[in-house]
């Protein structure tokens, strides 16, 4: 039980004020007013630029953005819900701001946990310290993941919180879990959520085996009653975000595709192929040690490399950034380094720790590396992305390492836990500091010396490289020989590293054994080295050079010569196609237009079968063209059949960033009649004729809309015109003389969206695969499509709550646990 005396108290401050110095001693540059400059920060804050700016002006939730695959729910991208009490409690703790913040939790985090555990405060810093300093926690925020690195923080207090409960003190527990449980679901990354999830499943399975064997039932049902009753509240106070991302996730990639002909027709959940592509190599593993033993990260050598040399040779330097020292099985990565001395000490805990947490804890670890290793170890991945509840919704296999990088630090510190107090009987001590010694700093020198155990050197990626730079046989044989001396000497050079710090991790705690050591400097050297060793290949993925001077409105993107071009439009609605970027896996158009790409895990599925099937083709034709093309009309050749791009009103086309758009004038517009409803059996045959029906002259009707149609046969000379633009909501004045069938160009979601004529509601229905149609009446009319989703109302109402429940609860069960410890004492 955390002891709270006031020697304690003060103890527990001065390790908080260290937390706070070290987190901005390795973010220094903050301090002199800089902000870490990430992509992916770059990509958020483009795709939800529509968002920002509608908050602003009009002081609302959109819900729904424009500025991304022509449409799509800002759940997942950015929404505000105002019934979750807790986050306040959220913003407080977070208060120093991305990066700081995050790494001061993840140490307070874990500090937490190992207190819960019954270790020291200074031993229980130390181990604070191996858990946060782990290289993926850097390399996460290098990337801009912020959400993940705060659900990583918020994971270790909240398991803490269940294992006091069950083994201590079941109110404090109670009220610990409670907080970070819904800390961890408001941090919005359901992802590290589920793999806490699995922590704790291990968990619980072992703790109720050796329940039983105690017979202590009854209390573990006590204490599980009031975890449920607090998650439950906990969940509540999440309530909105969680129910409008589980009724749109239905919709969504994840799941399952509308067409038969697709490989995905059968399952719910991503493609195995898409979820597995970044699979850790089964001898990638040992980066967990060695953090070059692969080459580190997937980015160029440096200049004291030989193959700096050998381009220096053929004057050719500028080719340096595409020979990567990294030769592992993953398209791109950084290395996973849990740090040398924290896997020695994970070996010498197999030994120290007792069975109650060290088998969960060794299960839980194993469970995490293999299905890290994704498809290069496909039945286990295959079965539990089978028969595992919510596991295929999830991609990037190689994240559960995770959960290594939590058990991992935490057995080997209950291992010096159980050591420092005098629980290890010396034959003990010895064979587990000979065979862990041996393990580790066994296996680092003999990669050191022998570095070729490791494998060729050889990257799946080079014979590509090759090809690209059109290098000859001699030539490639010389860069594939520098390539080999330069990998081969990352490895060298790391082995040796982790070697050293192995030695002295243990050197120090077997002085201490012999009392030629005091506990409390061999725990100031461990706490030292464990810091050195992390920090010096954390600053690889994460430095200095990363922070950036910007003004607070800076733009992610600079505005090119073609998006001045095209914001000179004040048409309120129209689409952009940018050719000049990855069009669909890009966000840097949606900063300034309403893109037809974008960059997004949780694209609708609808949207991604038409890219599939219907936009690829159509940006094809074009590209060819362009190959060719000696003027702008030359470009437009293709423009009359792109039947996808015309009817999502792609205006402009964006083919040199620095010049002219491509105009479009074959796309359909904002609204426009049809002639006729063509009747299609389902989502196969509808897609079947994307490419070569007359999208402005007929309709796709999916037959299970036909009782909203009065007939197939309709007058087209009225108008439709789009006269407001909000992103929840479209404003159009209609005028026909008979009644019409009018297609919008707009993405099909009926989660929210609903149709107002002259202010009653009105149906609509599904055209085109995925666009909105509606049968109009004749006359003057207003038509209205207005975004107001019930599941974000009744989510927030039920958060309100929930919240305010969980927080009384908190508070009544920290009070009685208080009161029940000074009665104790």
């Amino acid at each position: 039980m955390i002891n709270l005396s006031k020697s304690k108290i003060s103890t527990y401050t001065l390790i908080t004020v260290i937390f706070i110095v070290l987190s901005y001693m390795y973010y220094s540059p903050v301090l002199e007013g800089k902000k870490l400059i990430t992509n992916d920060t770059s990509v958020w804050k483009a795709s939800a630029k529509e968002i920002f700016e509608h908050r602003e002006k009009y002081g609302e939730e959109p819900l729904w953005t424009n500025s991304m695959f022509s449409g799509m729910p800002s759940y997942q991208i950015s929404a505000n819900y105002k019934g979750n009490l807790v986050k306040p409690v959220q913003k407080l703790l977070q208060i120093f701001k991305i990066p700081v913040s995050a790494l001061f939790l993840t140490l307070l985090g874990f500090f937490i946990l190992l207190l819960v555990f019954d270790l020291k405060p200074w031993l229980a810093a130390t181990g604070a310290i191996a858990y946060a300093f782990g290289s993926y926690n850097f390399i996460i925020l290098a990337a801009g993941h912020n959400t993940k690195a705060y659900a990583i923080a918020y994971m270790a207090p909240m398991i803490a919180g269940i294992i006091l409960s069950f083994r201590k003190n079941r109110l404090a527990g109670a009220a610990l879990a409670g907080l970070f449980l819904a800390l961890e679901i408001a941090a919005n990354h359901l992802q590290i959520t589920y793999y806490a999830l699995l922590i704790l499943i291990v968990f619980g399975i072992s703790e109720l085996w050796f329940t039983i064997k105690e017979s202590q039932l009854l209390n573990l049902s006590k204490s599980l009653g009031l975890l449920a009753a607090i998650a439950l509240f906990a969940v509540g106070a999440n309530f909105a975000p969680l129910y409008t991302t589980m009724e749109y996730t239905d919709y969504t990639m994840r799941g399952g595709s509308n067409l038969s002909t697709s490989e995905l027709s059968a399952q719910t959940g991503l493609d195995k192929e898409y979820a597995t592509r970044w699979s850790l190599g089964t001898g990638e593993t040992l980066t967990l040690l060695i953090p070059n033993i692969r080459g580190g990260a997937s980015e160029g050598l440096d200049r004291d490399s030989e193959t700096f040399s050998l381009l220096q040779k053929y004057q050719a330097t500028q080719l340096l950034p595409y020979f990567h020292g990294y030769w592992g099985k993953q398209p791109g990565t950084s290395p996973v380094y849990a740090g040398a001395i924290v896997i020695f000490l994970f070996f010498l805990g197999l030994f120290l720790v007792d069975k109650r947490d060290r088998w969960w804890l060794i299960a839980a670890t194993v469970i995490s590396i293999m299905l890290a290793w994704g498809k290069n170890f496909m039945g286990l991945t295959s079965l539990f992305f089978d028969y595992f509840p919510g596991y295929n919704k999830f991609r990037a296999v190689s994240m559960i390492l995770v959960i290594a990088g939590f058990t991992i630090p935490l057995l080997g510190f209950l291992g010096l836990r159980n050591l420092f107090q005098g629980k290890i009987e010396p034959k003990k001590f010895y064979m587990a500091l000979k065979w862990s010694l041996g393990i580790t700093g066994g296996l680092s020198l003999l990669f050191a010396l022998f570095p070729a155990a490791a494998g060729n050197f050889s990257s799946p990626n080079d014979s590509a490289l090759f090809a690209q730079l059109g290098l000859n046989p001699e030539m490639i044989s010389q860069f594939e020989s520098a390539l080999f001396t330069d990998r081969k000497a990352l490895l060298q050079t790391d082995a040796f590293r982790s070697f050293a710090f192995i030695i002295l991790a243990a050197g120090s705690i077997y002085f201490w054994y012999i009392k030629k050591l005091k506990l409390n400097y061999a725990i100031g050297i461990l706490a030292l080295l464990i810091l050195l060793d992390l920090w010096t290949v954390d600053k690889r993925f994460l430095n200095n050079e990363m922070f950036r001077t910007q003004p607070e409105n800076a733009e992610p993107y600079p505005m090119t010569t073609a998006d001045r071009e095209i914001l000179k439009d004040s048409s309120p609605n129209y689409r952009v196609l940018n050719l000049s970027v990855s069009t669909f896996n890009d966000a840097s158009t949606s900063n300034y237009h309403k893109s037809i790409g974008g960059y997004h895990g949780a694209k609708l599925q609808r949207y991604q079968e038409l890219i599939m099937n219907g936009l690829s083709a159509d940006i094809n034709r074009i590209m060819s063209t362009a190959q060719n093309a000696s003027s702008m009309e030359q470009l437009k050749a293709p423009l009359p059949g792109c039947n996808s791009l015309n009817m999502l009103n792609t205006k402009y086309i964006i083919i040199n960033p620095e010049g002219a758009p491509l105009v479009n004038e074959y796309a359909l517009g904002n609204a426009w009649l049809v002639k006729s409803a063509r009747f299609v059996n389902g989502a196969d045959e509808e897609m079947s004729l994307i490419n070569s029906f007359n999208p402005g002259g007929e309709a796709l009707v999916d037959k299970q809309f036909s009782d909203l149609l009065s007939n197939s046969e309709f007058d087209s000379q009225g108008s439709i015109e789009l006269i407001s633009y909000k992103a929840n909501e479209l404003v159009y004045n209609y005028n026909s003389p008979t009644r019409s069938l009018a297609v919008f160009s707009e993405i099909y979601y009926p989660l929210g969206w609903e149709a107002y004529i002259d202010g009653e509601r009105s149906d609509y229905l599904r055209v085109n695969y995925l666009l909105r149609g509606m049968e109009l009446p004749e006359g003057k009319h207003e038509i209205i499509f207005r975004f107001d989703p019930d599941s974000y109302h009744t989510g927030n109402n039920i958060a309100f709550v929930s919240s305010i429940l969980l927080l009384l609860l908190i508070a009544g069960f920290a009070v009685l646990s208080f009161k029940k410890n000074r009665k104790t004492a």
